[in-house]
C-alpha cells in the first residue's frame, strides 16, 4: 500500500473513531457520492484530494509530499440555525480529532485542517442542507517515487 492511501485511510479512520461518540453520530464515509437523505447527525466524507508539492530529498532518495486531502461535511436541519449549528458543531469536532493526533497514528508526519468553505445544498424532493469542505494537508515521506 502506497503511503498517500496510508495517509488518506488514517485521516478516515481517525474521523470515524472521533466522530462515533456524537449523538447522534454522523455517518463517516470516504469517495462516496452523497445520498439524498442526509442522516440526522450529518455526513462526512473524506475524499482523497491531490498532491500539492512534491520536494527532493537527495542521499539517499526520498521525497516530501505535501497531499491535500478534503472532508466533506453535510448538515440537513429544519431551519438554516439549526443546520448551522450543527455544521459548527462537526466543524469543531472534525479540527480536534486531527489535533489531537497530529501524526494520525504514525501514518504521516504531520496533519493540519485548513479553513472551511461553505454553501447551501438543495436536493430535489429533500429538505435543506448546508455544507462545508476542510482541507486537510498531509505531509509525509516517501523512499524513491513520489508514488511510493
Amino acid at each position: 500500500m502506497s503511503r498517500r492511501e496510508i495517509a488518506i485511510a488514517a485521516l478516515h479512520s481517525r474521523l470515524v473513531t472521533s466522530l462515533a461518540a456524537r449523538n447522534p453520530a454522523p455517518i463517516v464515509l470516504r469517495g462516496e457520492t452523497i445520498p439524498q437523505r442526509i442522516p440526522a447527525g450529518g455526513l462526512v466524507v473524506v475524499r482523497d484530494g491531490e498532491a500539492v508539492e512534491e520536494t527532493p530529498i537527495l542521499s539517499p532518495l526520498a521525497w516530501q509530499i505535501e497531499h491535500r486531502a478534503e472532508v466533506e461535511i453535510t448538515v440537513a436541519g429544519a431551519t438554516p440555525a439549526a443546520r448551522n449549528a450543527l455544521l459548527d458543531a462537526l466543524l469543531i469536532d472534525v479540527a480536534a480529532a486531527i489535533t489531537a493526533s497530529r501524526t494520525l497514528a504514525g501514518a504521516v508526519e504531520w496533519s493540519q485542517p485548513g479553513g472551511a468553505s461553505f454553501e447551501d445544498v438543495e436536493f430535489e424532493g429533500a429538505a435543506a442542507a448546508r455544507a462545508a469542505a476542510v482541507p486537510i494537508t498531509l505531509w509525509f515521506t516517501v523512499a524513491g517515487s513520489p508514488l511510493a
